[in-house]
């Protein structure tokens, strides 16, 4: 028989400030409690309480490094690790209110998003969780990349990721695989920082990207190592991956049962499986964006 649980949301609002990563403006967010049923919904508070994206795959927009959603206008930026954080913790409906378009880079991992939304506990709702059950093998594939979903094992949903930079030794090879469990989640995944090497960064700063970026606020990498920074865990890079991977299929909007293993996987991938996932498994239609 497959294991159900309830649906869940938070018992009480919570905030967590800071500054976005690309664009370096200060952003505030409040996560508030939602109706059974209602899913996860950022609502710009800058623009009107009418203002809201659905974080769902049908609103990406195709832009690199980040999930960015966009639904009639409005737009938010940079929410897997947010998206990664409720789906960690199993929190299935909430409302995030935000008063700018990119959400905040923090240390960049999702536990400062973690630490607030424990610090206000959970309720549990009277409905049962929407899963999406992978009952057989999918595999995409992008150059060297690929993504793949399985039926699950023993476990409710694992995941896994294998890391390859085989022209930067000081990240190399690296893997992650996990029974993803809330408290697997705050305790192998939610502190592991978002990552780029020393040359990407100098790239950027020349777009006029990150230009306020520290080193003291994610992991740059160096020649030698983390610049100015320690590894949390030998193999952050792969487990921040598969945070990242985590966030982006819980815009499926729905609980997935299964194993989801990926090599060298990219936002853009891991949004083109979890399209599929609803193409294959889901019992309802996949919501479309509309004009």
């Amino acid at each position: 028989m497959l294991y159900s649980r309830l649906q869940r949301t938070i018992s009480h609002a919570v905030a967590v400030s800071g500054y976005g990563f690309w664009s370096g403006k200060p952003v505030r967010v409040e996560f508030r409690p939602a109706h059974v049923g209602s899913g996860i919904t950022f609502v710009r508070d800058d623009q009107g309480e009418y203002a809201k994206v659905p974080a769902r795959v049908a609103y990406r927009q195709d832009v690199p490094r980040r999930s960015n959603l966009e639904c009639n206008g409005v737009s938010v930026e940079m929410v897997e690790h947010i998206s990664a954080a409720l789906a960690g913790l199993q929190i299935d409906n909430c409302e995030i209110g935000v008063d700018a378009a990119e959400m905040p880079g923090c240390d960049g991992s999702s536990l400062a998003f973690v630490q607030a939304l424990d610090s206000v506990g959970m309720t549990e709702q009277h409905e049962t969780v929407r899963q999406l059950v992978i009952t057989k093998p999918i595999r995409l594939e992008k150059g060297e990349s690929w993504i793949e979903a399985r039926p699950a094992i023993n476990e409710r949903f694992r995941a896994e990721f294998q890391l390859d930079y085989p022209d930067d030794p000081i990240i190399g090879q690296q893997s992650i695989s996990l029974a993803v469990s809330p408290d697997s989640f705050r305790q192998e995944l939610a502190p592991c920082r978002t990552f780029v090497l020393e040359r990407e960064a100098d790239a950027m700063i020349r777009q006029g990207l990150g230009t306020h970026v520290t080193p003291q606020d994610l992991l740059l990498f160096g020649k030698y190592g983390p610049v100015e920074n320690r590894l949390r865990f030998n193999n952050e890079c792969a487990r921040h991956k598969a945070l990242d991977m985590i966030g982006d299929l819980a815009l499926s909007g729905f609980e997935i049962i299964g194993q989801v293993i990926a090599y060298r996987s990219s936002h853009q991938l891991n949004a083109a499986l979890t399209r599929e996932l609803l193409t294959q498994f889901s019992d309802a239609a996949p919501l479309r964006a509309t004009a």
